[in-house]
């Protein structure tokens, strides 16, 4: 973690700048080189500024130096705003200057081809011998809202500054990153800091987290992501927010095969396959949000809590509405987002029709437009709801009483009295009306979500990253040290002698090298018996006849051992055979499948999944990051849609959960250790057998560089 973190304070000098130098400062206030000087004047900045432009004497009334290096006051960050023609000489005079951040709007870099892609190590040279840190090249800037740095030429600053908060937000594509921050603005949304990456030649998007996840004034970070080029310092960087209890809500695009490629061509950047990006932010509690709404909504309702204290940690959630249909639109939304709507306790839904005789009062909990009579209602039903139902949180229904300033005014007279009382939980309103009652609301502690569903979503969202804050990171993986393997071919004997060592049993098994030799296995094993040809040479073994199930009887084990041979030879006559494998015919207990791919960018990723139709079909399947302990595999089985086959559904015998979960963290830790050789693992099926009978593995394949 010390990497990381002494990165994350070498962008100190470019969030908090003492000195800001324009290099090709422009004197139209509207042109990339004209937009940030005109901000730092006009916005407050208070250190020094200084225009670089060798063509002028003036730039927008401040004197022009032809060259950064003339500066002789301290410049701790410069903008790059040139042609790319001149960008390398331009970045050479910087570090000469001893500039400590270049923030380069400067393209033409990797994204347009060979070309530029040379002219980017070399700005990455500059950024390695010098130390200079640089953003970009290819990036909208950055701004820093609490100290007035805004260090981009983006137009969303011209018509509304950001409100000083506490959400960071980081984004590698310049434009929708500023689409982001205008959303998050108009929500009310306040900001410590929005950093673009752009080509990310020097600065990451992974610094910019770990940076934000140090900084004091930043509670919450939100992210737009499109690929990570270093998988480690990523994880390091979210490993930080996790520790430090910091919220970190993730739009990453380039789910689908045209996603990825427009990702790589945007930023130059490696994305990684897009279920091992769920396995990373499942590791250290990222919450990946779909759209860009959703990332606003979620860091919103972060920000709001954070605020007032701390998430809630459960999942219980109570609705109170003056809309009997909103109450079933909002149920039915939470039910799909895995909200517990659990009912209030009889004496509360007695004490409720006291109030309201005609009240729904069960959850959601139905006060009606009644309670415009008497807005007491208001304050006594939410009390009784949070008091005596023992939610985690509250969302109410409201529709659009804020257009009305005396309405919206005794509503919120009758619901500050509970968020003094219940700091704790979240208390959430779908209303929507004017932006100033919204902000009155807001004031007082309130978090407002105009589209009911969509909040029940928002809710279920926050109160999951709640959840993972309480839980903390994983414990480690342990054990036995596993056993290292060469890079070499393994046949299905020696793969599983391999992972027997690291702790991943297989069946009673025998090698047999002609079919007398099989049948005496058989009579040691005992029948029936599964016969497998071994070869290293041949991986789809049942594809071409090489596999043969059930055998009772001798003279089926001698016919089996003729057919496989005959057939593996003809459908792979330049095969190496080993001989042919007799395993126990194992019956019950669910198949399973294990696997284990290499990813580029993460390193060893494990697979877990049911056998047949759940993995080929429906692709139920979850994937973690190498090592984890059994803890984390326990959640990985749960995880699945499947599990309940694993639990004992409709009275079958519940399968040895701690076992496979050993067994999966074992795996884990194998693959960690042989990260530098091993290419993938293939266990399919493990059979996970009654609960106290542990595993088996009935096939391996372990391939190698």
């Amino acid at each position: 973690m010390t990497d990381i973190l002494a990165s994350a304070q070498t962008l100190k000098p470019m969030l908090e700048p003492r000195g800001i130098a324009v290099l090709g400062a422009s004197d139209d206030p509207t042109k990339i080189g004209g937009v940030p000087l005109r901000y730092f004047r006009e916005y407050g900045y208070e250190g020094g500024i200084y225009a670089v432009n060798p063509t002028r004497d003036t730039v927008q009334g401040l004197p022009a130096y032809k060259s950064v290096t003339d500066i002789e006051g301290p410049v701790d960050m410069a903008i790059m705003a040139v042609p790319a023609r001149l960008a390398i000489e331009t970045a050479e005079a910087a570090a000469e200057k001893g500039v400590k951040a270049l923030c380069t709007f400067t393209s033409g870099f990797a994204e347009i081809g060979e070309e530029g892609q040379r002219a980017q190590e070399r700005l990455a040279e500059i950024a390695r011998d010098t130390g200079m840190r640089i953003l970009g090249p290819n990036c909208l800037g950055y701004f820093n809202a609490r100290n007035h740095v805004y260090a981009t030429f983006s137009t969303s600053l011209s018509h509304g500054l950001p409100k000083v908060g506490n959400v960071g937000l980081v984004s590698q594509s310049g434009a929708f990153g500023s689409h982001c921050f205008v959303l998050g603005r108009e929500r009310g949304l306040g900001y410590s800091a929005c950093i673009t990456t752009g080509n990310e030649v020097d600065i990451s998007v992974a610094e910019c987290i770990a940076y934000l996840a140090t900084d004091e004034h930043t509670d919450v970070i939100a992210c737009y992501m499109e690929g990570c080029q270093d998988g480690e310092m990523f994880k390091q960087a979210l490993a930080l927010a996790y520790e430090n209890k910091k919220p970190v809500v993730i739009q990453k695009v380039g789910r689908s095969a045209v996603g990825t490629e427009a990702a790589a061509s945007h930023t130059a950047s490696l994305t990684g396959a897009d279920q091992v990006f769920d396995a990373v932010f499942e590791r250290y509690n990222a919450y990946r949000a779909n759209t860009a709404s959703e990332l606003i909504d979620i860091a919103y309702m972060c920000s709001g809590m954070c605020q007032s204290g701390t998430i809630p940690s459960g999942n219980k959630v109570a609705i109170a509405t003056i809309s009997g249909g909103a109450g079933v639109m909002m149920a039915d939304a939470a039910e799909e987002a895995g909200l517990d709507l659990a009912p209030l306790p009889d004496k509360t839904q007695a004490y409720l029709k006291e109030l309201v005789p005609f009240a729904g009062t069960r959850n959601p909990v139905d006060f009606t437009a009644q309670v415009y009579n008497d807005y007491s209602v208001i304050t006594k039903n939410f009390e009784a709801i949070l008091e005596e139902g023992g939610y985690d949180a509250v969302i109410g229904f409201f529709s659009s009483l804020l257009y009305s300033d005396t309405v919206s005014q005794k509503v919120l007279d009758s619901l500050i009295p509970v968020r003094k009382a219940y700091p704790d939980r979240v208390l959430a309103l779908s209303v929507i009306g004017p932006d100033q009652r919204k902000r009155d609301f807001e004031d007082e502690g309130f978090l407002l979500l105009h589209d009911p569903s969509e909040a029940m979503k928002t809710i279920s969202a926050v109160l999951q990253i709640g959840a993972g804050l309480a839980r903390g990171p994983y414990p480690p993986a342990g054990g036995a040290t596993p056993p290292a393997i060469e890079n070499r071919s393994y046949n299905e004997i020696e793969a599983k002698a391999v992972l027997d060592a690291a702790g991943i049993a297989a069946s009673p098994e025998k090698l047999a090298g002609t079919a007398a030799e099989a049948e005496m296995a058989a009579a040691e094993i005992g029948y029936p018996v599964v016969m497998k040809v071994v070869s290293a040479d041949i991986v789809h073994k049942s594809d071409v006849g090489g596999v043969k199930l059930n055998l009772s009887s001798a003279g089926a084990v001698r016919t089996a051992y003729d057919a496989i041979m005959t057939d593996c030879t003809r459908a792979h006559p330049d095969a190496k055979i080993d001989g042919i494998l007799v395993a126990k015919m194992i019956s019950g207990g669910v198949e399973a499948i294990l696997g284990v791919q290499r990813d580029p960018v993460f390193g060893p990723v494990v697979m877990f999944g049911l056998g047949g139709i759940f993995t080929e079909v429906l692709k139920d399947v979850t994937f973690r990051l190498a090592p984890f302990g059994e803890e984390e595999a326990m959640d990985m089985i749960r995880s699945i849609k499947g599990f309940p086959l694993l639990d004992g559904a409709r009275g079958a015998a519940k399968c040895d959960q701690a076992v496979l979960a050993k067994t999966l963290s074992r795996l884990s830790v194998f693959a960690d250790a042989n990260r530098d050789v091993v290419t993938s693992i293939d266990i399919n099926p493990l059979v996970v057998l009654p609960e106290g009978d542990g595993v088996a593995a009935l096939d391996a394949v372990i391939l190698t560089e």
